[in-house]
């Protein structure tokens, strides 16, 4: 197995030896040169390996043995790597064991086979001989594309997004996580269901009489009818279970609660910091998706203001929008979020790629303008230049390690300095018999000052406008 990777490693560093040879014309054209454009190339550093023996033990009757693909069309050949490496821990997530990768430089993925249609036989002889069964395409794959890739390969073959899908339907737990992810499979399912021919039609009922006879539904046109009525089921008892997840946020809003999201890229740290901020207990893992239900905790300032925090399904490049759709009524917890602290894994390889693929998807879902906080995680393993240049590009951003608790303090502060703050100035007595009034006045409000008197309680404070409006029938005192 060694001399086998030392072999594969001495091609990959041959062929990307090869690649940085080449230079384009001294004319700023985007035209290939034909060989690069044609070659395919092996990825750099896929390593499946497993640590722990007992998880191997298990895995090993449920693997499946894959081969990556990946077209490159814009980009340096690090990126190229980093879309590979990161493919490649989507897989392995999913439960199948990486055998090898290969990557094609062209200007734009073939129409009709993904990778050029030349190619195909070199991927097929790739698959034959590691004893693959899969291959898995780094992009989204039309259904024409994946029949003929199938078709010429002999394996199956899986996109991009069936891949993440297939993640999601592992780790969903809650009965609107499952519903979200089945809802979501059948979104990407619909339009790639194979029929077989006239040899699949079903005949007419009899008593159809004259012009009734004949081929009737086909079995891809029943099994599409299926999915549609499966699907409008789906989202009405997704609407259901939103409407409770909206009454809920209402609460909130009546009660001017701030609400503040943990966002960012699978796997950066979210739901170890809503742990490290307000020892929720929630599940983590070092593995991508692992949370795809929200947690809401609630949390206070120092001065006593309570504010919520919600651990949120984590991002990554490329989400598919099937799963943006279904997962709507779960990510308005962060459009609807008056503050987003974006986690970020400072130890990755492109840590402002995946600001962006973030940023991205937070645009997607309307929460585009809502104030952020760059959380860079991970420092204590992250390499230096690359902490600098998250920094340069980021001006609001705290250094943090939720595993050593280094930084906290700072973006504890930098949250509560962020969050919004009441407008209206109120000076006014609270009656002893009104002890829930002033309760909310501390929990919402911010007090300036406060002094107990025989009759009551005098407060100086700013609140907001529903609170001040309850206050305004009680005595006022003059500033």
């Amino acid at each position: 197995m060694k001399d086998r990777f030392d072999e594969l490693l001495n091609e990959t560093q041959d062929a990307v030896s090869e690649f940085e040879s080449f230079a384009p014309d001294s004319f700023d054209s985007t035209q290939l040169d034909l060989s690069d454009r044609a070659a395919l190339r092996r990825v750099i550093g896929l390593s499946t390996e497993l640590t722990d023996i007992s998880e191997a033990e298990y895995r090993k009757l449920r693997l499946e043995r894959v081969v990556l693909v990946g077209v490159w069309t814009s980009g340096t050949d690090q990126d190229a790597q980093n879309s590979m490496a990161e493919l490649a821990a989507l897989a392995e997530t999913a439960g199948s064991e990486v055998l090898d990768a290969v990557i094609q430089r062209r200007e734009k993925p073939d129409p009709a086979t993904y990778i050029g249609s030349g190619k195909v036989n070199e991927l097929k002889g790739i698959v034959k001989a590691n004893g693959a069964d899969t291959v898995i395409c780094d992009g989204e794959l039309s259904p024409s594309q994946l029949r003929n890739l199938e078709d010429k390969v002999k394996v199956k073959v899986v996109d991009r997004t069936a891949l993440i899908l297939d993640i999601f339907a592992q780790h969903a737990k809650s009965k609107e996580g499952k519903a979200q992810v089945e809802l979501a499979q059948m979104s990407y399912m619909l339009p790639r269901l194979r029929g077989w021919g006239e040899s699949l039609s079903r005949q007419a009922a009899r008593a159809g009489g004259i012009g009734g006879r004949g081929p009737g539904e086909t079995k891809i046109e029943i099994d599409r009818r299926r999915i549609r009525d499966k699907m409008a089921k789906l989202k009405r008892e997704i609407g259901e279970m939103k409407t409770a997840r909206d009454t809920k946020r209402q609460e909130r809003l009546r009660n001017s609660i701030p609400s503040v999201a943990i966002a960012g890229y699978t796997n950066a740290g979210k739901s170890s910091l809503l742990n490290r901020l307000t020892n929720a207990g929630v599940l983590v893992q070092d593995a991508l998706f692992a949370t795809l239900d929200p947690t809401v905790r609630k949390a206070e300032t120092v001065d006593g203001r309570i504010y919520t925090l919600t651990d949120t399904v984590g991002f990554v490049r490329h989400l598919p929008h099937e799963l943006i759709d279904a997962f709507k009524s779960t990510l308005e917890e962060v459009s609807s979020a008056d503050l987003i602290i974006h986690v970020v894994d400072g130890s990755s390889a492109n840590p402002l790629g995946q600001i962006a693929a973030v940023r991205q998807v937070i645009r997607d879902i309307g929460g585009e303008g809502i104030p952020e906080i760059i959380a860079l995680n991970k420092v204590e393993i992250a390499q230096p230049e690359t902490i600098r240049a998250v920094l340069r590009e980021e001006p609001i951003a705290v250094k943090i390690s939720v595993h050593t608790g280094f930084g906290i303090e700072d973006l504890t502060r930098l949250i509560e300095a962020s969050l919004p703050r009441p407008k209206i100035e109120i000076y006014t007595l609270i009656p002893f018999n009104r002890g829930d009034l002033l309760n909310r006045v501390h929990e919402t409000g911010e007090v300036i000052s406060i002094e107990h008197t025989e009759a009551g309680t005098k407060v100086r404070a700013r609140v907001d406008d529903a609170l001040a409006a309850k206050l305004k029938s009680l005595e006022q005192i003059a500033l």
